[in-house]
């Protein structure tokens, strides 16, 4: 948004979102970001009628304010039907989606029809310009905002490899299943390395009391910080991180690190059937192959998880191979300037009342990510 008023600065914004997108606005914001972070399908499910109504209140006021260009910034459970719904009712609409969607990795066949539904994808992830296009739809890869937004949180400090950091999860529900895990390792890695100390990165300090608790129930001692995180991951010698843009992060800081990732056992079980790639990590699918070690659901165990701590602790031959091959994919990424080149690419596409839609064959091949 700032870098889109930057080039034009006629522009008004109106929409949905959070706290920030709501003071560069200076038309009608609902901010909705609390009720919207829902994880997992059950959470989904047990919020539906919500969801169906702000859904209907939204299209409903896109329709009355009748802007430009709407410009659907990720969340594809709810934003992709927005998206269908909004083609059919504003045909003269310009509908942009940033951040794109991940169905490469859970639903494939979708991707020609969102051809009939959008005028320009931007994507974050190299690899992703090519199974857009094949459908037709417009697509431009502008670098992840990720290398632009992190480099101010540099700091100049050595790694302590006596300090391990944990990652829980920015939600709830995230710290509740993967934090148990992470002190349970904390016990049985002080079993072997008595000297080591735990630092915890928690979101919120409403999480805090209930990492406390489970760390106590294990007996171990772990600092726990709140809005820490960067710091931490520049200053651990290693980390638990949860699955998520954490692990992004923790690459781009060059924090040795494995993935860990717990959730609702239905959203597992579902999940396991329609994920179509081999990796969790975005790390390990940018390489397209085994960078970071995952541990997932039943997988997740303290003892795992405490036993490669203590590899990549123990063996900086393997720390040092494993943050080259983290530099290597955060290099992926592009450099600085996302921003600027998605706002770029949004005010240069055309609408499609000159430039049609593609209403592509379902059955369109794809190349594999």
């Amino acid at each position: 948004m700032r870098a889109l008023r930057a080039l034009d600065p006629g522009l008004r914004f109106a929409g949905a979102g959070g706290p920030q997108m709501a003071e560069l606005s200076d038309g009608p914001f609902d901010n909705w970001i609390s009720e919207a972070g829902v994880l997992g399908l059950w959470d989904v499910l047990k919020h539906y009628g919500y969801f169906k109504a702000k859904f209907s209140a939204m299209l409903d006021a896109i329709a009355r304010h009748a802007p430009d260009t709407v410009v659907l910034v990720d969340y594809p459970g709810f934003n992709l039907r927005l998206a269908k719904a909004l083609s059919k009712r504003l045909p003269k609409l310009r509908i942009v989606y940033y951040v794109s969607p991940q169905v490469w990795a859970w639903n494939r066949g979708r991707i020609p029809k969102m051809a009939g539904w959008l005028d320009l994808m931007l994507c974050i992830f190299p690899f992703e310009k090519e199974l857009y296009e094949a459908s037709g739809l417009r697509t431009e890869f502008v670098g992840h905002p990720i290398v632009e937004l992190l480099g101010k949180d540099r700091i100049q400090v050595s790694r302590d490899t006596n300090l391990i950091g944990l990652f829980p999860g920015s939600r709830e529900r995230e710290v509740k299943r993967n934090f148990p895990a992470m002190a349970g390792a904390a016990k049985r890695i002080l079993a072997s390395r008595p000297e080591t100390r735990f630092e915890a990165a928690s979101a919120s300090q409403d999480h805090v009391a209930t990492m406390q608790a489970m760390a106590a129930a294990e007996g171990v001692r772990i600092t726990i910080s709140v809005g820490g995180a960067h710091s931490l991951m520049q200053r651990a010698g290693v980390g638990m991180v949860c699955s998520g843009t954490a692990t992004l992060e923790a690459a781009y800081f060059g924090l040795p690190y494995c993935l860990i990732y717990k959730t609702a056992w239905l959203t597992f079980a579902i999940g396991k059937r329609l994920v179509k790639v081999p990796h969790l990590g975005i790390v390990n699918i940018l390489a397209g192959r085994t960078v970071v070690r995952e541990f997932i659901q039943d997988g997740a165990t303290p003892g795992a998880l405490a036993d490669e701590v203590l590899r990549l602790t123990n063996h900086a031959k393997a720390r040092d191979g494993l943050v080259a091959d983290l530099n290597h994919v955060i290099a992926m990424l592009g450099g600085p300037g996302a921003s600027n080149r998605a706002a770029r690419a949004i005010l240069e596409t055309p609408g499609p009342a000159t430039n049609p839609r593609t209403l592509s064959n379902s059955k369109t091949h794809l190349p594999q990510p």
